[in-house]
């Protein structure tokens, strides 16, 4: 997992889905040579999640917390661009297991969202968690 800085999210949200801005997380599922023993990698912007924290009221490892599960959800395969709600429920239980607050597709009003973009590349495939 890569905690970074906006300037280098907005590079690899430019380079891997051809949005020139910053993100909270995006994630890069592994290649199918190495899926059976990697899933893949999150990198996070430390900046945006520090300013998602103070508006929500809680700590940034908390928001950590939150961004790394809805990373992880999506490099277990969970797509909530175009699935049925299933990312939105699977990701609501471990939250209520984990004692996290609001998710990412709740905070947009989605159950079934819209929040996924992808965009592949050509060694892997990166997907971003918030518009």
């Amino acid at each position: 997992m890569l905690l970074t800085s906006d300037a280098t999210m907005q590079r690899l949200n430019r380079q891997f889905r051809g949005k020139n801005k910053t993100t909270d997380v995006l994630s890069f599922p592994a290649g199918e040579e190495v899926k059976a023993k990697i899933a893949g990698d999150l990198a996070v912007s430390v900046p945006t999640a520090r300013r998602q924290a103070e508006e929500r009221g809680h700590s940034l490892m908390t928001e950590i917390k939150v961004l790394m599960l809805h990373g992880l959800l999506h490099l277990a395969g969970y797509d909530h661009e175009t699935d049925e709600g299933q990312m939105f429920r699977r990701e609501r239980i471990l939250r209520a297991k984990l004692g996290l607050p609001q998710g990412l597709i709740e905070r947009a009003g989605q159950a079934g969202g819209t929040l996924t973009r992808s965009k592949s590349s050509k060694r892997r495939q990166t997907r971003r968690s918030r518009p």
